[in-house]
């Protein structure tokens, strides 16, 4: 297991804080217990611009019947990241240059989102460990959030 690396940031501890565990509770909205993640990405002036949690993304049903929908426009299982992108692409707010609050390192995948997102700061729960499964695509996702600028730091 690797731990990740301390805050660094210029943001309050007061308000990382807070923004980390309406990430928690956001999280406990997830249908699968087994990958409780949530995100919250907050503007410059620490106004909420979106949601998300791993799942169903906002406004698809979970239901049979869109399980078997191959022509869906969004992929039925989603990571707390993508999903408040998405959110925030229906309805209309830009998240450049915002700050992403999530219960748990972003994926590569999710990285890959939140980098053509704009977002310029992901921060996560200092209190973990990083099974040594994921260790390497945690790396990956380091180095990936490094080279496009983007500040990421546990709080």
């Amino acid at each position: 297991m690797i731990t990740p690396p301390p805050c660094t940031g210029n943001v309050s501890d007061k308000w990382d804080a807070r923004f980390i565990d309406l990430a928690r509770h956001i999280s406990g909205w997830s249908k699968d217990p087994s990958t409780k993640v949530g995100c919250v990405v907050v503007g410059e002036d620490r106004e909420i611009r979106s949601t998300g949690f791993n799942g169903f993304p906002r406004g698809i049903e979970d239901d049979s019947d869109r399980l078997g929908d191959r022509e869906q426009k969004y992929p039925l299982i989603c990571h707390a990241e993508e999903n408040a992108i998405m959110h925030a692409a229906r309805i209309g707010v830009s998240l450049k240059g915002c700050v992403a609050y999530v219960t748990w390192p972003p994926c590569t995948r999710c990285t890959r989102s939140l980098i053509q997102a704009g977002i310029v700061e992901v921060v996560y729960p200092k209190d973990i460990e990083i099974p040594e499964r994921w260790e390497q695509d945690f790396e990956m996702s380091m180095s990936m959030m490094e080279e496009a600028g983007i500040n990421a730091r546990s709080a």
